[in-house]
């Protein structure tokens, strides 16, 4: 596999990675115009096609599978039972291209037409006569084939199910069993699979096991409406981690035990603490298991939580590790009825995350955090919210759209009604769709009658158009007569006149910040402040709780843009947006950072390093990149045999105590041994 793949899925990380270059980059959503284009055109047909399938509900799955880790070989037999919601002689599956059925038997033995087509990876199933509405349907599907990761997968590039020879995954979004409404169509599933003595077999369900014929077949029940479809094989025992009342059995190939027992701790919090948010969850026994580097950076089934080498960092990330947790809620417990409604599940993880880190690190953690999901919310902004269903699974862009905005949607709403109201619709919300489907206005409905508001506006305006306001103010300072203080006149604009939200300032004063909130209507509202001590400034929304464009937002967003470039290889695209960073700040030392980072992955020698001194002499926001900048002098100096020059650079490093992603055990190791860069291997013929 070419390492140009390896980086496009390391790019799907939320948690903090490193370049080669050795910096940080934080991943977020964009791709290039071109590609951007024919993946949505793409998505956009496809779900056209979806739209006019017959509507079926599919309730129950009982699968049996064996899985041969040496021949690569799934060889399954997968029973479904769903129910037509109309009038049809055609029904339409999904499944796996890697996958031939090989004949599709109906509940009286006869066998039912069906044919493959590979450009949508479905199933179309012909019946002789039409299938009466409401009456179960029972079919059995006959099915092997080779799963060997990325090859056929129903996402580019992305191995969603693979056997291999000491170990195999079979997720759910693979479509390794005939699926109906992906991600919408909730159901039960009984599913036994068969493998050599000495693995281990996880699931979702109640588990049980048994000998047949030499071999050890697993079998896992799960009776309530879900998404359960998703197994790992492995041949390693867990460690097992108890925490806070919360078993996690720990399957990580890779971290050491100090690292290991770290994330199952955290594990537990995080379980405890949405337990208390939201509602008890389906299982207080959890399964980690770590995947492929090509597989999604996280992904979660009930009870079972599968992580990609990218996604186990050094230091446990909150927001990484406490969203997929927080899928056990959303979508396991409750879940969008269609893809549209998705940022009802990514959004709502995501921000049941930010609460995790509000709860263990207080303002100083969540402010941050809460400005990270503001960028990446608004490095896409294309189509609204609800019409998320267009683009792809495991994409940039529906990260930030159906991710990032969903969650800031959330976090908006929070303020608009206040944190009473907020958490109690939460918990209404998720106890009345309890192991249902859900939509949009089912939330604005519970948020509705707990708060008393009339919501509509607001979902009208973040869920069903696609515009950012830009805003800034204007403001003058006049002192009152006979000690009666000051009052400030100002006026906040925007560029939306359909816009209407409270907004918070801060005033501060030479005593203590005084805060008010004033309604913000259209593009232009007028305030008036008194205060007793005299105002210096009034800062506009101190604590990013509108999804906004300002100048420094811009620059922010811009960068973001380039790292995703970056990640995908696209040097000069993403040269172009750090440059359109620099137009709005030419001072800006993260742009001058990542160009100079991008410079030297292109071994662009002089022009790296006159970035970095340009990095050194800007703003130092953020201040991490002082440290950083010199490190990477001091690789350019051993690169180009300018040793004294390099260990100058290093010595500087290390004089900042700045450790961030151990930027001092970095520099003190170029101390002692120059930096010697990767050679590629070259093709001869």
């Amino acid at each position: 596999m070419r390492e140009s793949n390896k980086i496009v899925l390391r790019s799907q990380a939320r948690a903090l990675t490193w370049c080669e270059a050795g910096s940080p980059i934080w991943q977020g959503a964009a791709w290039m115009t071109a590609l951007f284009l024919t993946l949505v055109l793409f998505a956009a047909q496809l779900a056209q096609a979806q739209s006019l399938r017959p509507l079926i509900d599919v309730e129950l799955y009982n699968i049996d599978a064996d899985i041969d880790l040496a021949t690569q070989v799934l060889d399954a037999r997968a029973q479904v039972r769903f129910i037509p919601r109309e009038e049809t002689e055609t029904v339409i599956f999904e499944l796996h291209n890697g996958l031939n059925v090989n004949r599709v038997v109906a509940e009286d033995g006869s066998e039912v037409s069906a044919i493959r087509y590979g450009q949508d990876f479905t199933i179309r199933l012909s019946f002789p006569q039409t299938l009466p509405v409401g009456d179960p349907v029972n079919l059995t599907f006959f099915y092997d084939g080779r799963l060997e990761g990325i090859e056929n997968s129903p996402i580019e590039n992305v191995s969603l199910a693979s056997i291999q020879s000491d170990r195999a995954f079979l997720l759910y979004p693979a479509r390794w069993f005939p699926v109906n409404g992906y991600a919408a169509d909730r159901f039960a599933a009984n599913i036994s699979v068969t493998v050599e003595p000495g693995l281990n077999v996880i699931g979702s369900g109640l588990s049980t096991s048994e000998e047949v014929d030499g071999k050890v077949k697993h079998t896992f029940e799960f009776s309530q409406p879900s998404f359960p479809g998703s197994i790992a094989v492995l041949p390693e025992d867990p460690v097992r981690v108890e925490s806070e009342g919360v078993t996690t059995d720990m399957y990580f190939k890779t971290g050491d035990a100090e690292q290991t027992t770290a994330y199952g701790e955290a594990i537990g919090s995080m379980v405890r603490f949405f337990s208390d948010r939201f509602a008890p969850p389906y299982s207080t026994s959890l399964a980690v298991v770590e995947v492929g580097e090509y597989s999604p950076v996280g992904y979660a089934a009930p009870g079972v939580i599968f992580m990609s080498p990218y996604g186990i960092t050094p230091q446990v990330n909150y927001e990484s590790l406490g969203t997929q947790v927080a899928h056990q809620w959303w979508p396991v417990l409750t879940s969008p009825g269609n893809r549209n409604h998705t940022w009802l599940d990514r959004g709502l993880a995501l921000y049941s995350a930010m609460l995790y880190i509000e709860e263990v690190d207080g303002e100083v953690g969540f402010d941050p955090a809460i400005q990270d999901v503001r960028i990446g919310a608004l490095t896409y902004d294309d189509i609204p919210i609800n019409q998320s269903g267009r683009l792809d699974d495991f994409s940039f862009e529906i990260d930030a759209l159906a991710g990032h905005k969903g969650a800031m949607v959330m976090h908006m709403l929070r303020w608009a009604i206040g944190d009473e109201a907020f958490f109690d619709t939460l918990k209404q919300f998720i106890d009345k769709f309890m192991w249902r489907s859900m939509t949009t206005d089912d939330l604005r409905e519970t948020a509705e009658q707990i708060s008393g508001k009339n919501l509509e506006p607001f979902f009208i305006q973040w869920t069903e158009s696609k515009g950012t306001p830009e805003f800034n103010q204007e403001y003058t300072i006049y002192r009152l007569g006979a000690g009666e203080g000051f009052r400030v006149l100002g006026k906040v604009k925007q560029d939306m006149d359909t816009f209407r939200m409270p907004v918070e300032l801060k005033i501060e004063t030479e005593g203590e910040p005084e805060f008010r909130v004033i309604e913000v209507t259209g593009t232009s509202s007028d305030y008036t402040i008194d205060t007793f001590g005299k105002p210096r400034r009034v800062i506009l929304d101190p604590k990013n709780r509108i999804l906004r464009f300002d100048e420094g937002i811009h620059v922010q967003v811009e960068i973001r843009k380039g790292e995703q470039l970056v990640e995908l290889g696209y040097y000069n695209d993403a040269l172009g947006n750090y440059q359109k960073a620099l137009d709005i700040n030419r001072f800006s030392s993260l742009s001058h950072y990542r160009i100079g980072e991008v410079f030297l992955l292109q071994n662009n020698y002089q022009s790296a390093a006159n970035e970095f001194r340009e990095c050194l002499n800007g703003d130092q926001e953020p201040i991490w990149t002082e440290v950083w900048a010199h490190i990477n002098l001091g690789k350019v100096f051993d690169i180009t045999g300018q040793r004294e020059r390099a260990v100058n650079e290093y010595q500087l490093a290390i004089r900042t105590r700045d450790n961030t992603q151990g930027a001092q055990d970095n520099a003190r190791k170029y101390l002692e041994n120059p930096y010697r860069r990767e050679r590629k291997q070259e093709r001869i013929y």
